[in-house]
């Protein structure tokens, strides 16, 4: 704690890493300067404003609470219809929807789950992250060393807690560790499951409406009933599908555009909706039976589950959908703020959808004889009866009395319902597809996911990204679910099981959570627990009865998905256990180094690695069969932070390894997730003149005698201290004879020639300042070594551990290595290597035997 004290009350002055102190530890106190934490707090204050809470309410409307917004169309539709036979069937039903409504949405997400947000991020990856830092139950080696001052926690400064007995009884079980981190990918794959499966469901619901509307149509304009017969048959083949095929092309196109504009884009169309929804469960109550009111009652449930049979708790499957996208909720956390998806929940969401829900039984109550009594756009009323009253004031009042009989107005209201339902369903897909995107975004942090790019849209909210990759991965899972069943009940038994599979997850994660982390009673945790765990237990039940109709689907999905996040944490587990344990240390390469006669080349080697302390396996190994090495050598490690931005006074740390007379450093690149550091053309610069001035201030702050410190070293200016920059502009012809250059030569001249890149380009070079003279003669001659090496050119290291399965290895483990290889070769490369030119690219291979 010695650096964090120093660095604040100091904040101006250098920042040194011990290395005695855990490497982990010390980056993330270094961060935590006065200067960034003014940063956060100014930004957190001002996103914490009504304006922007109402702001950000508005746009989760469009993107938060469009799935649970559309639920209506398919709850019901779900249900097989021979399973309502009375009236009292209809009011037990919407008994069980009003009371899992209360409990499950607003009671467990609303007012409890939404509270236990991993610095602004939800979601089943979130919780297991909590665990992971405040439980030491992370698997990969880098999670052991986590601390509070990384994550920025606002709300109390850092502090050692006294561990419980639960804790330590856990952190000694290696066992839990396993069951935790399998329960975050079981919870973590129904969510994804729900991403593809609830757009496939709302969006083909509507467009079974669509189909309808046009049956109704042909109707009237066809007196001939063979010619009705056969048109009604051919909207129903031929149109549901298509139309939701292209319908769901249209959504995942549009999903580039980032969560804001997607938000305002849909947001008015479901604030539409839910008047639309809202006003005609009105409607129904008062039409069709006011008695519905009462069936809020928790007698009604017990009169359901008396009078139970499988049938009857089949249709429990169904009614489970009423709070699909409450999971969504929370896994969207990171996209908006906890007091804005609450405001528009509690204000706006429940009463509209108790109220819709209402009118809908309602509705059934009265027609449950009728054919597809049961879908929502049946229950809109086909004629616009009204009541109108005129008041006209001038000195007089007239009122105008029209009665039901004489004032009905043949509107078609239904169709224009339909159309709506069709746009609202297609934004109610928006919430599951955001929680995709930001689940995985959390799988990629902890190493349970392969690389894939991710576009943050935002640089206000950590959680607002996209991922192409997994967009389009979603689309074709959604296409092929709604092309291959075409039947909304067996999409929505499968949708029904993912969501409550999910909860059950969060439910288990979530009491684990309230003992460790809130650090509550043991009673309090078993009772969340016990409480939420039963209802949900007993919705599991009635899902897996409808495991053969269409509910088999999502074992397929969560099967594949494990599969590959298993493997992938396993291989990532494996690489990092093995650098830390080959890992040399700068002793060893001083004492081998005569022994194999290592030879010293002209130039600056940038040693690329995931570790922060020592010298790299794949590095020894490189110099154990070529003994040679560059004149300057840097290695350089990036540490991504949850902060939009890392000021450029604090990006750098650099410290020496070794001797001075090694010239061998060690940079640690801090970034933000808005940051854009890898750029060739000036990355590998700025590192140059931050390594310079980490020279020029270790004379003045440092004991000769000190090794394996680092100084928080900010980006050097444009008119250096140590190492003033000179910008040169070079065209391909004459690059040649820039000595630096013969490093890019190879793809430089194959992109002047094809034409993708400019004829002229930004070259660096740099020289020792005016006052050089005055330097210390040691300094100045380590400083004219460093532009010297820089002058002879540059060349780049990437180490790559392949992973091999021994002999005899049993088939599970074969399985998951294999499954790893095959990601691995078809997922995006290391973000250290995207712009690195290939002509000075050295890749070192080694094997890791498992």
């Amino acid at each position: 704690m010695h650096c964090v004290s120093r660095l604040l009350n100091n904040p101006s002055s250098p920042s040194f890493f011990h290395p005695n102190m855990d490497w982990d530890s010390q980056l993330i106190s270094a961060t935590s300067s006065n200067q960034l934490k003014l940063e956060l707090i100014v930004v957190y204050n001002m996103q914490e404003t009504w304006k922007y809470t109402l702001l950000l309410s508005f746009q989760s409307l469009g993107v938060l609470y469009g799935q649970m917004s559309t639920a209506p169309l398919y709850v019901f539709g779900t249900i097989h219809a021979k399973d309502i036979k009375s009236e009292d069937t209809v009011y037990e039903l919407f008994s069980f929807i009003f009371w899992t409504m209360s409990i499950i949405s607003l009671l467990k997400y609303a007012c409890i789950v939404l509270r236990a947000d991993d610095n602004g991020e939800g979601g089943t990856f979130a919780l297991y992250s909590l665990l992971c830092r405040h439980a030491k139950v992370g698997l990969l080696p880098n999670d052991k060393s986590s601390n509070e001052v990384m994550h920025y926690e606002r709300e109390i400064p850092f502090r050692i807690k006294v561990e419980s007995r639960a804790k330590r009884a856990i952190e000694r079980l290696k066992s839990s560790h396993y069951v935790m981190l399998v329960l975050a990918l079981l919870g973590s794959c129904m969510t994804i499951g729900v991403g593809v499966l609830t757009p496939a469901l709302s969006v083909y619901s509507a467009s079974t409406g669509v189909q309808r509307s046009l049956s109704d149509m042909a109707k009237k304009f066809s007196s001939s009933e063979s010619k009705q017969d056969s048109l009604e048959k051919a909207f129903k083949d031929y149109v549901p599908v298509p139309l939701a095929s292209a319908i769901l092309v249209c959504l995942f196109t549009l999903q580039h555009y980032g969560t804001r504009k997607i938000g305002f884009m849909f947001a008015p169309i479901i604030i539409i909706w839910l008047i639309c929804i809202g006003g005609v469960g009105m409607y129904n109550i008062f039409y069709w039976d006011r008695k519905i009111i009462h069936a809020i009652s928790p007698v009604y449930m017990y009169r359901f589950v008396r009078n139970i049979n499988v049938g009857r708790w089949r249709a429990l499957g169904s009614i489970v959908l009423c709070v699909a996208g409450s999971e969504a909720m929370y896994a969207d956390l990171g996209h908006f703020r906890k007091k804005s998806i609450k405001i528009a929940f509690v204000c706006l969401i429940y009463p509209v959808l108790v109220l819709c829900y209402a009118g809908q039984a309602a509705f059934i109550s009265k027609n449950f004889h009728d054919d597809d009594y049961n879908h929502l756009s049946v229950s809109v009323p086909c004629k616009l009866q009204a009541y109108i009253l005129l008041h006209c004031v001038l000195h007089l009042q007239i009122y105008v009395y029209l009665t039901r009989e004489n004032m009905e107005i043949p509107v078609s209201v239904r169709h224009w319902f339909t159309a709506l339902s069709l746009l609202a369903s297609a934004v109610g897909s928006q919430a599951t597809i955001t929680a995709s995107f930001s689940i995985i975004n959390q799988c990629l942090a902890l190493g349970c996911f392969p690389r894939v790019k991710v576009i943050h849209t935002s640089d206000k909210i950590h959680g607002q990204v996209y991922i192409p990759d997994i967009n389009w991965i979603l689309m074709v899972l959604c296409l092929t679910v709604t092309i291959g069943f075409h039947d909304i009940e067996k999409i929505g038994n499968a949708t029904g099981l993912a969501v409550i599979s999910a909860m059950v997850v969060t439910t288990c994660l979530m009491s684990l959570v309230i003992a460790l982390y809130w650090e509550k009673s043991l009673f309090e945790s078993i009772c969340f627990l016990l409480f939420f765990g039963f209802i949900e237990a007993m919705y599991v039940s009635a899902c897996m009865l409808n495991f053969h109709k269409g509910a088999w689907y999502l074992v397929f999905l969560l099967a594949l998905s494990l599969t590959i996040m298993l493997s992938w944490h396993y291989g990532t587990k494996k690489k990092l256990e093995f650098d830390l344990t080959n890992k040399v240390s700068a002793e060893w390469l001083t004492a081998i180094s005569p022994a194999l006669g290592v030879t010293r080349v002209p130039g600056i080697g940038f040693i690329y690695t995931d570790i922060v302390s020592g010298i790299p396996a794949f590095f020894s190994h490189f110099i154990t069969n070529l003994p040679a090495f560059h004149q300057v050598l840097i290695f350089v490690s990036f540490k991504s932070l949850p902060v939009p931005y890392v000021p450029a006074t604090r990006r750098y740390l650099v410290g020496r390894i070794g001797p001075k007379d090694l010239k061998i450093y060690r940079c640690v690149v801090r970034y933000g997730y808005c940051d854009h550091i890898r750029d060739t053309d000036d990355f590998e610069e700025e590192i140059i003149g931050s390594i310079g001035e980490f020279i020029s201030m270790e004379e003045n702050d440092f004991d000769n005698s000190s090794q394996d410190r680092m100084i928080i070293v900010g980006k050097p200016p444009s008119n250096g201290s140590a190492l003033i920059p000179l910008n040169e502009i070079t065209s391909c012809e004459d690059s040649v004879s820039l000595v630096h250059s013969e490093s890019r030569l190879g793809t430089l001249a194959d992109a002047c020639e094809s034409g993708l890149v400019s004829m002229q380009r930004k070259k660096v070079r740099f020289m020792l300042p005016p006052n050089s003279p005055k330097m210390r003669v040691s300094v100045r001659e380590e400083l004219q070594e460093l532009i010297d090496a820089r002058e002879s050119g540059t060349a780049y290291f990437l180490g790559q551990v392949h992973l091999a399965v021994r002999d005899g290895s049993n088939i599970f483990k074969r399985l998951l290595i294999m499954t790893y290889v095959l990601s691995e070769r078809n997922c995006r490369e290391p973000p250290v290597a995207l712009n690195i030119p290939h002509a000075a690219l050295v890749e070192v291979g080694m094997v890791c035997s498992i």
